[in-house]
C-alpha cells in the first residue's frame, strides 16, 4: 500500500476515524470533581432597526398624521436621515402610531408623541419610555428650526432613538446637531401649535390628543404660487369681501398703480391669512387699520407663513381720500407686509408716503361703524373681528 493510500485510509476510513476509548484516570479518594471554567456570555443581540426599504420607497414621501385636533403633514427627509425615515415608514405601515397620543407638550415650544405605550390609558405612568433604543444617531445638517421633526432620545444616549418623535413649533436652534431631524412639517403646523397649547399638568396634557391614523403617501407636486401670472387686466376684475363682526366691506383694486401690492393682498386672502384677524387700530377722522399678524386668533400654517413678505413701496398718484385702502408700514417704507388701513377722511399727508392699492366700493357704512367703536387710545375696547376675506370676480 502506498504511503498516500495509507494516509487516506487513516483519516477517512470508518474504523480508523474512531478513537479508542480511554479509561478515566483514578481520582484520589475524597476529592470532588472540579467545575469547568464558565464559557463567556454570548454578546447581546443587536436590536437596532436595519433599513430594508429600497430608495424608491423612501424618496419624495410624506406622512399624513390625522389627529382629533386636525391633520399634520410631514415631508420625510430620506437624504438627511435614511434609517430614521425607513423606520418611520415601516412603523406607520404596521399601524404602530395609530391610537398613540401626543403625551408631552410645551406651549409654543414642542409636542412629543409616538410612544406605543400611549395606546393604553392604563400605562400613563410609563408614557415616554416605550419604543426607544431602536435607531442609531444619524448626524446631518438639518437645523432645529420651526417645523423640524426629530427623534426623541434618552438623556445622554445619542443611539436611543425609536418611534417617539417631537415637532418644533418655533425655532429651537440650540438643539441643532443633538437630535436627528428626519422630517419637516409641510402642512398643519398651526394644528401642532394648537396641540402645544392644550391644558397640561407639568407638560402632560390633561386630554388625550390622539393620532387616529398615520399614512404614507407620495409627495404631491408643488402648487404654483397664487396670483403670480395674472395680468393687470385680470387682477382688476377681483373683488375682496371682508366679512367683519359689524358687517361686510368690499374692496376694488388698482393693479395698474400697485400691481405687487394687489397680488400680495389677494395672495394672503386666498390662503386665509386674514381670517380671524381684527381691526386693531381706530383713529377717528383718520383711519381704521387691520390685518396685523399678532391679532390672529389662530396660529399661521406653513403655507400662510410662506407668503408673509416685506413689500417694496409702489408709491403712486392715488389720493388718500375717504375709502382708500393702503398698506401700513413703520419708519422704513419697505417694512410693510400684511397690515392695511382704510382712510376715513381726506388725508393728504399720506399721499406719496404710503402705497394705495384699492378702495372701498361697498360697505362704507360698516367702515363708519368700526370708526365709531369705543377706544382706549387707538385700541378698540371691544374686538372688531375680521372673520373672513372672500374673493370674487366681476365681468
Amino acid at each position: 500500500m502506498s504511503a498516500l493510500l495509507m494516509l487516506l485510509w487513516l483519516f477517512a476510513g470508518p474504523q480508523a476515524a474512531q478513537p479508542r476509548p480511554q479509561a478515566p484516570a483514578p481520582r484520589p479518594q475524597g476529592t470532588r470533581p472540579q467545575p469547568q471554567p464558565a464559557r463567556p456570555p454570548a454578546p447581546p443581540a443587536d436590536t437596532y432597526f436595519v433599513n430594508t426599504l429600497p430608495p424608491a420607497e423612501m424618496q419624495n414621501k410624506q406622512a399624513v398624521i390625522e389627529t382629533n385636533q386636525g391633520t399634520i403633514v410631514l415631508d420625510l427627509l430620506a437624504d438627511a436621515a435614511p434609517n430614521h425615515v425607513a423606520h418611520f415608514i415601516t412603523r406607520a405601515r404596521e399601524g404602530a402610531y395609530d391610537g398613540t397620543i401626543f403625551h408631552r407638550v410645551i406651549p409654543n415650544g414642542i409636542i412629543q408623541g409616538g410612544d406605543p405605550l400611549s395606546k393604553d390609558p392604563t400605562q400613563a405612568a410609563r408614557y415616554g419610555t416605550g419604543g426607544m433604543k431602536e435607531l442609531r444617531f444619524e448626524r446631518n445638517g438639518e437645523q432645529m428650526s420651526r417645523g423640524a421633526v426629530a427623534a426623541t432620545l434618552a438623556p445622554n444616549m445619542p443611539d436611543s432613538g425609536g418611534s417617539q418623535f417631537f415637532i418644533c413649533i418655533f425655532d429651537q436652534l440650540p438643539l441643532s446637531g443633538q437630535y436627528t431631524v428626519f422630517a419637516r412639517v409641510a402642512e398643519g403646523l398651526n394644528v401642532a401649535q394648537k396641540i402645544s397649547q392644550v391644558e397640561a399638568d407639568n407638560t402632560v396634557p390633561k386630554m388625550r390628543v390622539v393620532m387616529t391614523k398615520v399614512t404614507i403617501r407620495d409627495k404631491p407636486a408643488a402648487a404654483p404660487e397664487p396670483f403670480t401670472t395674472e395680468t393687470v387686466e385680470e387682477l382688476s376684475h377681483y373683488r375682496a369681501v371682508l366679512e367683519t363682526s359689524l358687517g361686510n366691506i368690499t374692496f376694488q383694486f388698482s393693479p395698474d398703480k400697485a400691481p405687487n401690492h394687489v397680488r400680495n393682498f389677494l395672495r394672503l386672502a386666498s390662503v386665509g391669512f386674514y381670517d380671524g384677524t381684527a381691526f386693531h387700530r381706530v383713529v377717528k377722522g383718520f383711519v381704521i387699520q387691520g390685518g396685523f399678524l399678532p391679532t390672529r386668533s389662530e396660529p399661521l400654517d406653513i403655507a400662510q407663513d410662506r407668503y408673509v413678505r416685506k413689500m417694496a413701496p409702489e408709491f403712486n398718484d392715488i389720493q388718500h381720500d375717504k375709502g382708500t385702502v393702503s398698506l401700513a408700514h413703520g419708519d422704513d417704507p419697505g417694512s410693510g407686509d400684511t397690515s392695511f388701513f382704510i382712510v376715513t377722511a381726506r388725508t393728504p399727508v399720506l399721499d406719496g408716503k404710503y402705497t394705495a392699492f384699492g378702495r372701498v366700493v361697498d360697505g362704507m357704512d360698516v367702515v363708519e361703524k368700526i370708526e365709531a367703536v369705543a377706544v382706549n387710545g387707538e385700541t378698540p375696547t371691544v374686538r372688531v373681528e375680521l372673520k373672513k376675506v372672500r374673493l370674487s370676480k366681476v365681468p
